[in-house]
């Protein structure tokens, strides 16, 4: 068994309306798997199916090999799980919040929350009612990942952390899947999934617009194209540039392909300026959306 995640034809129906209609995924072992899409596209759904919060319409499906209707604590106990809503509320700290959840896993994970908690700068001796959004959020983020589950289901994990605990997340991320974790990341920032992630599936409307690797992604995604000439120059010497806008002497546009033939293509013009740079994954999703909304 080398999938950690199988996923085929999975509906699901709130009465008349469809929140995924035929989802169909593979997420490999040992790897981060983003999962993109905007709000309300079913990325939750999924993710609360795939932990049996909620029971699909229909569809196979498997999560560490087991189905998890049937999975029971055992599987859940092999599991990470931080939703895209906490709530956490009450006189407990922290360190009792977090203690707790360390015994009802056997005591896994207990060594960890003092280590995480400094990595986050996270107060563990006040109650949690009194903490800001941020600091519950690190308190999910530490009770998902410290007992170092198989597989973590992490729904909008950094929403309400300021950027550098971001990337202090995004490296614990790397870290738990170099030790053998497997990482389900829910997100519409794209930016973080593009840094993390070593595959990405895109999600609009309850369907799957595209799975691929970030490489290839960023591959197809191309490059922005901006250059100004010193004269003029006929719009022909500018073929194979897509999406090409001219105004005067300045052109842009995206350039997909080797950079070596864009080289070629302008060689011998009036350049005064170029600049070129990858696009970043929210324009290809963009793209993904334009095309699968008019195929």
């Amino acid at each position: 068994m080398t999938t950690a995640i199988t996923v085929e034809g999975l509906v699901k129906d709130y009465g008349s309306f469809r929140a995924l209609d035929g989802i169909d995924l593979a997420v490999e072992r040992g790897e981060v798997f983003g999962f993109i899409g905007p709000n309300g596209a079913g990325k939750s759904t999924t993710i609360r199916i795939l932990l049996d919060l909620l029971r699909p319409t229909a569809g196979d499906i498997r999560v560490l090999g087991e189905d998890p209707a049937t999975g029971g604590p055992a599987l859940r106990a092999r599991l990470g799980y931080l939703p895209g809503e906490l709530i956490l509320s009450g006189t407990a700290t922290g360190r009792q919040l977090l203690t707790h959840h360390a015994a009802v896993r056997g005591g896994r994970g207990r060594d960890r929350i003092a280590p995480l908690a400094e990595r986050f700068l996270l107060d563990l001796d006040r109650p949690v009612r009194a903490l800001s959004k941020g600091n519950k959020q690190k308190i999910g983020v530490v009770q998902a990942l410290m007992h170092r589950p198989d597989l973590a289901l992490l729904d909008e994990p950094t929403s309400g952390l300021d950027p550098l605990l971001q990337q202090e997340f995004l490296a614990l991320v790397r870290e738990e899947r170099d030790a053998g974790t497997t990482v389900f990341l829910s997100s519409h920032v794209l930016s973080e999934i593009e840094g993390v992630a070593d595959r990405v599936a895109l999600i609009r409307d309850g369907r799957i617009v595209v799975v691929d690797d970030v490489a290839a992604l960023r591959a197809a995604a191309g490059q922005r194209l901006d250059v100004t000439f010193s004269g003029d120059v006929p719009l022909q010497a500018l073929e194979g540039v897509e999406e090409l806008q001219v105004d005067g002497l300045h052109a842009r546009g995206i350039w997909r392909g080797d950079t070596t033939r864009l080289i070629a293509t302008l060689h011998g013009l009036p350049i005064a300026r170029l600049e070129l740079r990858d696009r970043d994954l929210e324009e290809l999703v963009l793209d993904a959306y334009r095309t699968e909304g008019t195929a």
